[in-house]
Parts: C-alpha cells; structure tokens; sequence
C-alpha cells in the first residue's frame, strides 16, 4: 500500500478534523474545555475500532488511553506506545483573532501545531489500518495527556508504566523545522532559591540583613553554571514589602536546562554548596520541578535507523536532532525504553501567534506512522 497517496486523497477529511480539533480550544488549566477536546477525540479514534479508557480526576482534565486491536487478557502481545498530548498554551476565545486558515501549504491556528496535528495524525493511522484490514504485528497503544504543557505527577507516572510495557515509543510532538525527529532534548530543573535576613528600619539598614541583597549575590553566583552545554535563566524574583524596610526575606525561580544526567548532578552538587554572602543571612534551595533529558542511547539509535530505513523505502528522508525543550518523550525514555520524538509535522511558531504546520508534512508524516505501526 503506498500510504502516501492513501493520505493524500483524504487530506480534505483530515484538514476537517484538524479544524474541529482546533476549534475546540484546550488550555492546560481550563479542565471543562480540555475534557469537551477530549471526549470529542474519544469517539473519533473509537470509529478506528479502538477500545478508550478515560481516567477522569476532580482538577486535571482526564487522561485517556486508546488501545488497538481489542484484545482479550489471553491475546496479548507487545505494543507500541505513541505519546500525544490535547492541550494548547492558549486560552479560549485566542481563536477570535489567531483563527484557523490555510494558506497555500500552510494551516495556521492556536495549537495546530503543538499538537493538535499529532492528533490527527494518530486517527488517521488508526482509521487507515482499520478500513483496510491490516493486522498491525504489535498492539497500539495511544496516551492522551490533558497536561503536558504545565507538566503533571500522575500523567508521568501513567506515561512511565505505559512506557515499561513497550518494545517503543513514538512521540508525535512536531519535529524541528525543515523535518529533522528528535533524539535528543534538554533536561529541567526549577529551582527555587530561598534568602533570610533580618528586617529593620531603612533609616538604620546595619541593624538588618538584606535578604534581597543574599538574593542577588546568590543569583549572580548561580550565573557561574552557565556554559555552552548548561543555560541558566532567572524568571521570577520575590521580596520585601515596603521600601522603607530592610527585607527579612526574598525568593527566586531559576529555569535551568542541560543535555544529559551528569550535567543535573552537577547542577544539584552545585546549589548544595551555596553558602551565604553576607553574615547572618540564610540560604537554601528546593528542586520545584524537575523533567529529564532525553538523552541519545544505543536503543534510540537502533529505533532511529530502522525507523530511516522504512522512511527511504517510502521515498522520506529523515534526520535526527536536538531540542532545547521537553517533552513526555524524555518522560519515556527516562524508563531505558527506545524513544524517538518529533514524529508529528513540520512547521514554525509553536507558543506564537504564528504558529502553522505545513500542509504536505502532515500527509508525509500520517504515512510514514502507518507503515512504522505495521512493520515495527
């Protein structure tokens, strides 16, 4: 089956999908408008014969597994986990004035991009293998994860045991401009940076300590972690109350990348060595969020060449690079299991008001899941 010109005679039916998709906008925090994005993706990939089982929570928009065939406990046998995510940095009504359109080879709109288009490529592949009768040699497994953006505990931890259960994994967050997949993305970790003083009237500032001063003799000693391979950017600073009293106390949030767990353990190695500037005064760090890397193994390299191998028979070159970003891949891969990210389209714009995919990519990119779903 040449898979190409499959997608491409129902590329109408898939630019359709993608505007529903997109018009049903999904921000991490809204849970009633992600869980209405969410429901209306159930039933879709349900038309594809697919079993969907809904994780419903209070305050998280509800996680959501598709699993295809339907098999009975006694039937079996290895999957293949594709990670996809519903929700958009934008909030609803931004589609007012970032509407849906298409011009030329370009689809624009809030999310389009990342990922709604990874969504409607997942439907697709399973719709197509479904109507023609193919028996995929592994089960497909599908995560929807309602909070990828913002990040979530109980997503991950589903994301790590579906992972554990997998030959691979398939991320299908876009890939980088001019097509390149990711085997590698950066590291995070937030840490957040804590100063105490002594308050005391501005008039007698000897009688205090500074805690905004700690703070900032803290944040420039933190600026010694930037390198070629480590990034370090202060976000977010907090202290004193008024500006006639010396500050008792003051925080900071540092967003720190790196490429691989060395790096992050010199990082915490680092901050554990943090000792205070000014006498007195106190200092002390806590880890707010971490997300690892996405580290380049001998396993996702394996994956990597088999997956070149099908895409050259398909006429599709591919190429493999380095994100500065996190995604669920580096959730997966962080299991030991072979992860390869930025299967979804190409495009430009992701988080601004520009974003687009590129129309041809879509088709190219449907295609090229399909067969890796029936030959991995």
């Amino acid at each position: 089956m040449e898979f190409k010109h499959y997608f491409k005679s129902r590329q109408g039916e898939m630019i359709n999908l993608l505007k529903k998709i997109v018009s049903l906008e999904s921000p991490s925090s809204d849970k009633n408008a992600v869980d209405k994005c969410s429901s209306f993706l159930a039933k879709e990939f349900q038309k594809s014969g697919a079993k969907v089982t809904r994780y419903p929570f209070k305050d998280l928009g509800d996680l959501h597994l598709v699993e295809y065939p339907r098999l009975k406990p006694k039937e079996r046998k290895e999957q293949i986990l594709i990670l996809t995510h519903i929700d958009t940095v934008w909030p609803v009504g931004k589609i007012k004035n970032m509407p849906f359109y298409i011009s030329g080879n370009k689809v624009f709109g809030p999310g389009v991009l990342d990922m709604k288009a990874g969504l409607v490529i997942a439907i697709s592949s399973l719709k197509a293998i479904h109507e023609l009768n193919i028996e995929p040699q592994k089960k497909i497994a599908v995560f929807m994860n309602s909070a990828e953006e913002v990040g979530s505990e109980v997503a991950n931890e589903m994301i790590q045991k579906l992972a554990k259960r997998s030959s691979c994994v398939l991320c299908l967050e876009p890939s980088l401009p001019g097509g390149a997949m990711k085997n590698q993305r950066k590291g995070r970790l937030v840490i957040r940076l804590d100063t105490k003083g002594k308050s005391a009237h501005a008039g007698n500032p000897d009688e205090g300590i500074n805690a905004v001063e700690e703070l900032m003799a803290q944040l420039r000693v933190a600026q010694k972690l930037n390198s070629q391979t480590i990034t370090v950017n202060t976000g977010i600073i907090r202290g004193g109350e008024r500006v006639n009293i010396v500050p008792d106390s003051a925080s900071a949030h540092l967003d720190i990348r790196f490429w691989n767990s060395t790096q992050k353990n010199k990082i915490i190695n680092f901050f554990k060595q943090l000792h205070p500037t000014l006498r007195g005064a106190k200092v002390k760090y806590s880890v707010e969020s971490y997300l690892p890397p996405l580290e380049k193994t001998k396993t996702s390299d394996r994956l990597f060449a088999r997956i070149t191998d099908i895409a050259s028979s398909m006429n599709i070159q591919i190429e493999a690079g380095k994100s500065g970003g996190g995604s669920d891949a580096s959730i997966a891969a962080n299991t030991g299991v072979a992860t390869l990210d930025g299967l979804g389209p190409d495009g430009a714009g992701i988080h601004a008001e520009n974003e687009h995919l590129l129309l041809p990519s879509l088709i190219e990119r449907t295609a090229l899941l399909t067969e890796l779903l029936c030959q991995l």
